[in-house]
């Protein structure tokens, strides 16, 4: 299997998603990354997690269709995912951007047998997708279980599995590198993926949906995306989210509860606090708030003078968003973190906004994000 990679823009790095497709034109050899770690001063015991893991750990493959300027494109996409079971059902988890237009969708278990696949339910705001799987015998699911990713520190071990580069079952380990990192997406209309897992665990295309796993070999989190060119700093959607929506998924096949508020934000620091005219350096400035929004309807300014910063283009002169029902908000992440553990569209918020020098408290009820960008 050969290497697409995918990236998505932020502030100062770039975003690889961790699938693999046959399309593209390097050889997947030549980029294998075969670094060990020593797992015995971790605190976790990688072979009986293995042992206890490996056999609810799948492979997801298919067709996926891309546009390009010279028309559709179809490559073989190869992932990972792992098997739950929610009120006696078997189903298997995986990224959305794994499944996302994509066709013959099959699972391989374990032990290598195949079957067809269907999506049974997908949210582009979370990365992640629920699969039925057809004609299997029931002895073949070993579902794994799920710890909460709310009490996880930073500095704890933990374990991948997963198929990188189409080496399927492969175990790495690492630690909780920090916790409450937003990443963005393209296919989610570039909306923000919020509370995520940042990991030292090194994962390679073809890891994407794969499980992370704490030292009692339960999920804290789907493997989802590494800095491009990185080593060491992936990142996983952690396994509240999943176990939140779940339900939805699969019930209805969507979930429309991400609350919304319906601004533009960037991060403050020293440079941005100079040209807004202020001594703080902290929170959200918003730089634009959207027409129709909850923030428009709530009577929160964007910003109406451009200035350029270290090349960058923003937006100052609007409100400073630096809390949240009382809790500090030093940046985005923090923002979109605590909306997204804490809140759903519909529920009323507290603002503390920096106006003009002066801070102000703003309430407002959350919508729901808009449909995500058809694919």
């Amino acid at each position: 299997m050969i290497v697409v990679v995918i990236v998505v823009a932020t502030a100062s790095s770039t975003l690889t998603w961790l699938y693999l497709s046959s399309s593209a034109a390097t050889s997947s050899a030549s980029r294998l990354n075969t670094t060990m770690q020593s797992s015995q001063s971790s605190g976790l015991d990688a072979t009986s997690v293995y042992a206890s893991s490996r056999q609810g750990v799948v492979l997801v493959e298919g067709m996926q269709s891309t546009s390009t300027p010279y028309g559709p494109d179809v490559s073989a996409i190869l992932g990972s995912g792992f098997i739950i079971n929610r009120n006696g059902s078997d189903y298997v988890i995986t990224n959305f951007h794994v499944v996302d237009s994509t066709t013959d969708l099959t699972v391989t278990f374990n032990d290598g047998n195949a079957y067809a696949a269907r999506v049974v339910g997908d949210d582009p705001y979370s990365d992640f997708a629920v699969l039925s799987v057809s004609g299997s015998l029931q002895s073949e699911f070993h579902p794994l279980e799920f710890a909460t990713s709310r009490s996880l520190m930073v500095g704890e071990p933990v374990m991948a599995i997963g198929n990188p580069y189409g080496l399927t079952s492969s175990v790495t380990i690492g630690i909780i590198s920090q916790l409450g990192r937003t990443i963005q997406e393209t296919a989610a209309g570039n909306f923000s993926i919020a509370g995520m897992i940042q990991f030292s665990a090194p994962i390679n295309p073809g890891n994407s949906g794969g499980p992370l796993l704490n030292p009692e070999g339960k999920v804290i989190g789907i493997t989802t995306a590494i800095v491009s060119y990185s080593q060491g700093v992936g990142f996983a959607i952690p396994s509240d989210t999943i176990t939140r929506e779940l339900p939805y998924l699969i019930r209805s096949g969507s979930y429309d509860l991400h609350p919304y508020l319906g601004i533009q934000g960037a991060d403050m620091n020293y440079q941005l606090a100079q040209a807004q005219g202020t001594n703080v350096t902290y929170g959200v400035l918003v730089q634009r708030v959207i027409q129709g929004g909850p923030a428009a309807g709530a009577g929160i300014r964007g910003g109406s003078q451009t200035v350029t910063i270290q090349g960058q283009e923003y937006l100052v002169g609007g409100d400073i968003m630096v809390s949240i029902n009382g809790k500090r908000v030093s940046n985005n992440d923090d923002l979109a973190t605590y909306l997204e553990e804490n809140e759903t569209a519909g529920t009323k918020v507290e603002l503390g906004l920096l106006r003009s020098g002066t801070l102000t408290n703003v309430s407002l009820v959350l919508g729901a994000r808009p449909p995500p960008p058809s694919s």
